[in-house]
């Protein structure tokens, strides 16, 4: 006979049922910090509440952090906005908010309890099981407060710690996205287009489209800083379709300087005339070199490459065996930095400036590590490291000052 389910599991799996791909909860084996960058109603409120109210009634008794800009938010957006935790209920079957405790508690004796980024103070003594920490880049001090924060996140087996934010190009969040163990998601508005007014998006792309505005507030990507190479202007206008045929095509990889954890930055680039043409981003993480070789040659094979360049400042005795090992298809050159990123990749951008380089797809996680080139913190750019390495190599060549290169 089949189980009846309760109201409480039919709210339940109706609210997980409207959550859109980007709004679940990555599955990552090491997930410590899930990072959701979304534009302007992007549905990053109602993910973060689904994620809260399910946890909560699932497992009695458990205490999670509710922290926002200030108290104001927490209650009015996180609590009892429109998208908030209390509007995923019925009547009647509601968590109650407790004004003077300043929590709400569910009838299992779950609670969550609003903390105000204004006071990172408030976050020392107590204890939690998770915590959803929301419009982090508009908090005064963030890495204060979440330094805090995560002190008590000590309770269960596996304290999560949900970041929900519209980005900014400011350092405490390129730090937040560096981290081991944060996994990013990325929402463009656009995305929940279906439960946002009709005529919205339009008038805000006639109005600001192309602008690092609109990249920020609606596609939710980490647009340039101070000091910056590449400008969001330059990015929009390189969309475009790839040639049926290419005279050339590389395949770039930045290793990873450790054996595991960090990326390994693989990046195909073709050539046809005097124009570039990024074909994909292949970038892998968290592999041993045997993984992200073979990473590395299945770009190759899939691209037709006529040539893998690799960056062998870290490791050139390794990668050169590691790739071989993996029989890649193509010739292989080691590349050696003798200048920083930033001056590598200042010809480059030129180029994009110039017209001179199209992006056959849409690169969320690339474009964001070309904007943060140039700029303070941040993780270590490993796709755009090898981008610049494949354009180099394919429009610049030795004309390039800097790389020297040695055939394998």
């Amino acid at each position: 006979m089949l189980k009846r389910l309760s109201g409480q599991e039919l709210r339940l799996k109706r609210n997980h049922a409207r959550l859109l791909d980007h709004q679940h909860k990555p599955r990552d084996l090491d997930l410590r910090t899930w990072l959701l960058l979304g534009g302007r109603g992007s549905g990053k409120t109602f993910a973060g509440s689904v994620w809260v109210d399910k946890m909560a009634r699932k497992l009695s008794g458990i205490t999670i952090a509710l922290v926002g800009p200030a108290l104001h938010d927490v209650r009015e957006v996180m609590v009892e906005g429109a998208s908030g935790i209390k509007a995923l209920a019925e009547p009647g079957d509601r968590p109650r908010w407790e004004a003077g405790r300043r929590r709400l508690v569910w009838d299992n004796q779950s609670a969550a309890y609003a903390f105000s980024a204004e006071d990172p103070d408030s976050l020392r003594g107590p204890q939690f099981h998770a915590a959803w920490a929301d419009e982090f880049c508009a908090w005064r001090k963030p890495e204060m407060v979440l330094s805090n924060l995560r002190f008590g996140l000590r309770l269960g087996d596996e304290p999560l710690l949900a970041v929900t934010t519209t980005p900014r190009p400011i350092p405490a969040l390129r730090r937040l996205m560096a981290e081991a163990g944060t996994v990013t998601e990325r929402a463009a508005t656009a995305l929940n287009a279906q439960n946002l007014s009709p005529g919205f998006l339009a008038h805000l792309h006639d109005v600001y489209g192309g602008t690092r505005l609109a990249a920020q507030e609606l596609e939710g990507l980490v647009v340039e800083g101070e000091g910056a190479l590449f400008r969001i202007e330059d990015l929009k206008r390189a969309r475009g379709a790839r040639p049926v045929e290419l005279e050339r095509v590389v395949v770039a990889v930045d290793p990873p300087a450790t054996a595991g954890g960090d990326a390994c930055g693989i990046v195909v680039v073709g050539r046809k005339g005097r124009q570039a043409f990024v074909l994909a981003d292949r970038t892998v993480r968290g592999l041993s070199p045997g993984g992200w070789a073979g990473a590395v040659c299945q770009a190759a094979r899939d691209y037709g490459a006529h040539e893998v360049v690799a960056e062998g400042n870290q490791g050139g005795d390794m990668v050169r065996a590691v790739l071989r090992t993996n029989d890649c298809p193509a010739p292989v050159e080691m590349v050696h930095a003798s200048r920083s990123k930033a001056a590598r990749a200042e010809p480059v951008a030129l180029l994009y400036e110039q017209g001179r380089v199209v992006h056959c797809e849409a690169f969320p996680a690339l474009e964001e590590e070309m904007l943060a080139l140039g700029c303070e913190g941040g993780p270590s750019p490993d796709r755009a490291d090898a981008l610049v390495w494949a354009v180099s190599r394919l429009m610049l060549g030795k004309a390039l000052e800097g790389p020297s290169i040695r055939r394998l």
